[in-house]
């Protein structure tokens, strides 16, 4: 667990008195004490580095990001243990169960319960302690598999997800039902963002059960170093939108101060940003200079081959945000530029900054910092 600022008090010195949240139900709260479940995976990192090196924190704020090492959040008991510890104002909600797609394939039933638990805790003592908001996360998993596209965030009960993923894809839907549910009989705005795939510092690398991008990074990394063909799961005809984690923390900071919807809301780059796996492949293996064999696997499933999503809604909001490219193309100055986190020796992350040029390759800004082990239990 991290307290943002480090300063900050224990509750049995600070002069607020939580007993009574009514209080914080109507909105009149002093500064606001947010817990962030979910604190030390990637989006938690990512928010974690935005409220602390992008002035994203307010004066008089406290942030408290948890872990599951600290909390057993498909526990009862843990999750309200946590609420009195900590009596957060407001809550994102990241913790869950998670993988990539061959673990969701192998475990639908777990993925189902677990998080169940999970977003029910959350939710239900949130109510109980009087947190005003509550921001939870989604995915583009929880949209029909049939549908038409684009997708935008009307659809999402219009038919069953995709098999492959219908455990995480129900559990993560009845999020949504909840804070329906709560609106309608308490008045609380409990609200939720569906972010499209994420990349970014301290994901999980684990080539089994990561995903999409994180196993790609590592995969190429062991093809290099071992001198081997890399080999990539599926045809890399499947199309995907890439988040960029720190961009995906800014706009959950947005949510949190300022949409105001209990109806969830898309969180992604446009539509014309969608790329192939078979795209993402050929920029990790550039910019690991991989010039080995790739072969494609396509008696590996691609999973949901297509699900594009409309960010109208977003773009309503916030016209001028600008999202970091997966791939960022300058004409004028004739260089591209690719952010990707690289594993390396002794489970040290670097995020390298890599600007071609047609003459000559250039690695700028490289900052070491501590990443989850491979093989860590894939709760966060």
């Amino acid at each position: 667990m991290k307290i943002w600022p480090p300063s900050e008090p224990s509750l049995q010195e600070t002069d607020f008195n939580y007993s009574d949240t009514r209080e914080q139900m109507n909105g009149s709260v002093g500064p606001m004490r947010v817990l962030v479940t979910g604190g030390s995976g990637l989006v938690g990192r990512a928010i974690e580095r935005v409220v602390k090196e992008e002035s994203g924190g307010r004066e008089g704020e406290t942030w408290i990001f948890l872990s599951s090492k600290e909390t057993n959040l498909v526990s009862t008991e843990e999750t309200r243990a946590a609420f009195e510890r900590h009596r957060p104002t407001h809550v994102i909600h990241l913790a869950a169960m998670v993988g990539g797609l061959y673990r969701n394939m192998r475990q639908n039933l777990d993925f189902w319960r677990n998080n169940v638990h999970i977003n029910d805790n959350v939710l239900h003592t949130s109510q109980e302690f009087g947190v005003v908001k509550v921001v939870s996360c989604l995915s583009t998993c929880v949209f029909p598999d049939k549908t038409t596209y684009p997708i935008d965030e009307t659809v999402m009960h219009n038919g069953a997800p995709h098999e492959s993923n219908y455990g995480y894809a129900y559990a993560k839907r009845m999020i949504d039902v909840h804070n329906r549910a709560l609106f309608q009989q308490y008045g609380l705005k409990y609200t939720a963002v569906i972010p499209t795939n994420m990349f970014g510092p301290h994901d999980n690398y684990n080539i089994e059960d990561g995903h999409v991008m994180p196993g790609l990074i590592h995969k190429t990394y062991l093809a290099k170093k071992e001198g081997k063909p890399l080999q990539v799961w599926g045809s890399g005809r499947a199309l995907r939108q890439f988040i960029y984690s720190l961009d995906l923390a800014r706009l959950f900071l947005w949510v949190l101060r300022e949409y105001d919807e209990v109806e969830p809301i898309i969180l992604s780059v446009g539509e014309e940003d969608e790329l192939t796996v078979k795209d993402a492949v050929d920029a990790v293996a550039e910019a690991f200079g991989f010039e080995g064999e790739v072969i494609y696997d396509t008696s590996k499933s691609d999973g949901q081959i297509k699900k594009t999503a409309n960010n109208a809604k977003l773009r309503k909001y916030l016209p001028d945000f600008k999202f970091t490219p997966f791939k960022q193309g300058d004409q004028h100055k004739r260089f591209s530029i690719y952010v990707f986190p690289i594993l390396v020796k002794r489970r040290i992350l670097i995020d390298v900054f890599l600007f071609f040029q047609p003459s000559r390759r250039l690695v700028i800004g490289l900052q070491p910092i501590m990443t989850p082990s491979v093989n860590e239990d894939l709760f966060i």
